[in-house]
């Protein structure tokens, strides 16, 4: 039970690394913060239970912020803000790689937080902590270099461009990535001079708090980085609010509609990352061995809740039986349990209604005339204090057509579709047949068909031979219905900067009047 902030409860994870286990742990402290401290809620009547997945139990009480809470928040941001963008590149910059530092020595203890409040596995949960504090040092190394243009004009004149911070951006971040995410919206946003209100999901609302403490550690100014707890109410705040310059949202498509319609209301800049329904083609002259992997890489990581999963795996009909066989003889082998265990590969689904909406549409895709070829039922370890946990046994369907649910709406659970195809013009046709377009992959030893097919797929990111494998050096987001704007990548700076052009009259004005 921990109850003074970051300091002791780093401490505790980290000194006492071997000892912070599964179902220890219980979060009393306040979990919002602005002004450059945390903030104890005004409000407690509207309060949530958070869960540990893997144990089922109630980790703490997430109180969402009210209208008094979220303007706070957001001129704290905004006072920051004017501090922030008057500083140089260089300036900002040597914060933010303090920030790196501080979240790269403490990687191991923010990991184990993590994997208690996500579910996943402690191997995912490092790897995910590498890739945040990895985007803060890349856009520490970019915010020098931020420059505008020159133009000659006629007659000694010129114009010249200003690329300018946007004001106060919100974040709005999803579950599956709950710290890395924080890291992606806010990393560009400061290198360009903004401030950031963040908005964890409200079934993850631990990790965001401790990326705030230590962006105050590093040596921001108060109020740069803010995080308010809540749901759809406090979401709705944030969209609404005049002094808001931008939203960057994270999460369902239905959600990210609503995100854009609010924000358009006062013509707010909006970059949206929403789900997917991916495919992944298998061509008959790949490497087998990793197109097997990559299809389980596609499709498990997460417990299966990533938004870029390749979950619709076609398979060229010629090696269907071994590919299959192979995949299948993979995905029995995948050990469940205990997330915070170094041999676990797979843990627990974020919640009971989702862990039952999976089920669902494993149920239903049976109904409708799929195979389960392995697992697709909970699943329940041997240890007893995991008995109350939401897991769910990976998932192989055969059988599949593409008119059927499951292979049209995304499950986000750990379920792998596996549809047979004949020609390359066939698959893409079948491939594009949605209304997603976040990710893609081909498997093929033929270079120009890797090469035509990735031009072909309608979809923000292609893999060629490997799969989710995403570098902060890498612009990730999607087509159609899966979003617009970019995270990471040096594109992204457009999203979080605006362009001034100032013209300099060097002559005498020519005037018509």
């Amino acid at each position: 039970c921990f109850g003074s902030g970051w300091g002791e409860l780093c401490n505790l994870l980290v000194a006492n690394f071997h000892n912070v286990s599964t179902g220890s742990l219980v979060v009393k402290e306040a979990l919002n913060f602005w002004g450059g401290a945390r903030v104890q809620p005004k409000d407690t009547k509207n309060a949530e239970p958070v869960y540990e997945p893997a144990t089922g139990r109630v980790l703490c009480d997430m109180i969402p912020c009210g209208e008094v809470e979220v303007d706070e928040a957001i001129k704290s941001a905004h006072s920051a803000y004017l501090k922030w963008s008057k500083l140089s590149g260089l300036e900002r910059a040597r914060i933010m790689l303090e920030a790196a530092r501080i979240i790269r020595e403490r990687r191991d203890g923010i990991a184990r937080l993590e994997v208690i409040n996500n579910g996943k596995s402690i191997t995912e949960a490092e790897v995910d902590i590498d890739v945040a504090w990895q985007c803060i040092e890349y856009y520490a190394g970019i915010a020098p270099t931020l420059a505008g243009q020159h133009i000659q004009l006629p007659g000694g004149s010129f114009a010249y461009t200003r690329r300018e911070p946007l004001g106060v951006c919100v974040g709005i971040g999803a579950w599956n990535y709950p710290f890395q995410i924080a890291a992606w919206k806010s990393a560009p946003a400061f290198a360009c001079g903004n401030a950031m209100v963040f908005k964890p999901s409200p079934m993850t609302p631990l990790t965001a708090v401790i990326l705030a403490e230590i962006y105050k550690e590093a040596g921001v100014p108060d109020g740069l980085f803010n995080v308010v707890q809540g749901g759809a109410e406090t979401g709705t705040l944030l969209c609404h609010h005049p002094m808001v310059a931008k939203v960057s949202f994270t999460g369902s498509v239905p959600t990210g509609k609503k995100v854009m319609e609010m924000s358009a209301k006062s013509v707010k800049q909006v970059t949206l990352e929403l789900g997917g329904k991916s495919p992944l083609i298998i061509f008959k002259d790949c490497e087998l061995e990793n197109a097997v992997k990559g299809a389980l890489m596609a499709n498990f990581l997460t417990q299966g809740e990533v938004c870029c999963n390749g979950t619709r795996v076609f398979v060229q009909r010629e090696i269907m039986k071994p590919f299959v066989e192979e995949v299948v003889k993979r995905t029995k082998a995948i050990v469940i349990g205990d997330p915070l265990l170094e041999g676990t590969r797979m843990g627990a689904l974020i919640s009971k209604p989702h862990m039952e909406k999976v089920l669902g549409f494993i149920s239903q895709a049976q109904q409708q005339g799929a195979k389960v070829l392995c697992g697709g039922e909970p699943y329940v370890p041997s240890d007893p204090k995991l008995k109350g946990g939401y897991y769910v046994s990976p998932c192989v369907l055969d059988n599949c057509r593409d008119d059927m649910t499951c292979v049209k709406e995304e499950i986000f659970g750990p379920v792998m579709s596996i549809l047979p195809f004949d020609t390359e013009e066939e698959v893409l046709q079948r491939a594009n047949n949605t209304t997603f377009g976040l990710a893609s992959g081909v498997f093929t030893r033929d270079i120009a068909r890797a090469h035509r097919v990735a031009e072909n797929l309608q979809a923000g990111t292609c893999f060629i031979n490997n799969y989710n494998v995403s570098p902060v050096e890498v612009p990730f987001g999607g087509y159609k219905m899966s979003g617009f704007g970019r995270e990471n990548g040096v594109v992204t700076i457009e999203y979080y900067s605006q362009l001034k052009t100032v013209v300099v009259e060097m002559g005498d004005v020519e005037s018509l009047f």
